[in-house]
């Protein structure tokens, strides 16, 4: 197995071209081949190596310029001696790992894929989960009531799609707050629908009539995390990835603060005799909107730039193992 050497270069490099001579002349002593990677063919090796070319890697060694043929000598000689220990202590397990080494498995490919296109999967992925919801009033109203149930029924799974804290579309009114929630200027859940509103397994069934409109069956606060977070992911994308995570302490502060002290002390109120110190409370439409979209928002902003960091290191991985599998292919 031939010692291999990567030399990561660019066009008009004459500190590239001195190190490739360099290269050459010490061919003889030190076997090796030589493996050329322009960096300027991926922008994750642009920044990794665009400040530092040439860059020469050989086994677990890297050289970064400035250095000349004697450092050029020992770096090859060590990782020679690396490699031929490795070899001997390892054997078959270590050729089979530097036989893949040498190849781009599908594996590979999808991951490179990824971890570059990540931010428009994970956008079209947030804006297809809160946006389907709404087809469903949309094919109520126009009759196909057959084709609206697949809908309501996944979001049952995700969302306890209460009436009471939904939207409606095509009806009277936008929200049917339930009568404890004392939002003004709107008719209750329960005067528009004459059902209880303490029955809460018909207020989840509920889907809505001529007169109301038809219910979304994604609840007023998972609408607004999620569209919220969308909205953050297509300004990280817009901004170049440019923007630095929120820090976790405030993330707490101003993320989870307010959506737990609104949903939690409205949970708890209305468990019956259990938390009887706190006072009934039924949150309203804004609210819920308003802490769900902090929530949504400050995540996306803790959340994004963390992924980013990770795929950016796997960006870089898997950019220089492809530009050296087809350097080395086009030999």
């Amino acid at each position: 197995m031939d010692l291999e050497v990567t030399l990561y270069t660019r066009q008009d490099c004459k500190l590239c071209d001195q190190a490739r001579q360099d290269l050459e002349e010490i061919q003889d002593d030190l076997p090796h081949r030589l493996i050329e990677v322009d960096i300027d063919v991926d922008p994750a090796l642009v920044a990794e190596y665009g400040s530092r070319i040439p860059v020469i890697s050989v086994g677990p060694f890297t050289l970064e310029a400035p250095f000349d043929q004697r450092k050029l000598r020992m770096t090859l000689a060590a990782a020679k001696d690396s490699h031929q220990q490795r070899l001997e202590d390892r054997g078959e397990r270590y050729r089979k790992t530097e036989a893949r080494n040498q190849k781009l498995s599908s594996g590979d490919r999808f991951s490179y894929f990824f971890s570059h296109n990540f931010l428009w999967i994970i956008n079209l992925f947030l804006l297809i989960y809160f946006g389907l919801p709404f087809l469903a009033p949309v094919l109520m109203k126009a009759g196909y009531t057959k084709a609206a149930q697949p809908i309501y029924s996944v979001y049952g799974i995700s969302c306890h799609r209460l009436a009471f804290r939904s939207w409606f579309l095509f009806g009277d009114q936008p929200v049917y707050p339930r009568a404890a929630a004392n939002v003004e200027g709107y008719q209750t859940y329960g005067e528009a629908s004459g059902l209880s509103e303490e029955d809460l397994w018909t207020a989840r069934d509920f889907q809505g009539n001529e007169e109301m409109g038809y219910k979304v069956p994604f609840c007023q606060r998972d609408i607004a995390i999620y569209a919220a977070m969308f909205l953050f992911g297509v300004l990280f994308t817009l901004s170049g990835r440019r923007i630095k995570p929120l820090p976790f302490v405030v993330w707490i502060i101003i993320g989870l603060g307010p959506i737990g002290l609104d949903g939690f002390s409205q949970l708890l109120s209305q468990l019956g005799g259990v938390f009887d110190f706190i006072p009934y409370r039924e949150s309203t439409p804004l609210l819920r909107t308003l802490t769900g979209a902090l929530f949504g928002f400050t995540t996306g902003w803790f959340g994004f730039p963390v992924i980013d960091e990770t795929m950016a290191d796997t960006r870089k991985y898997l950019a220089d193992k492809r530009a050296r599998v087809q350097s080395r292919n086009s030999e």
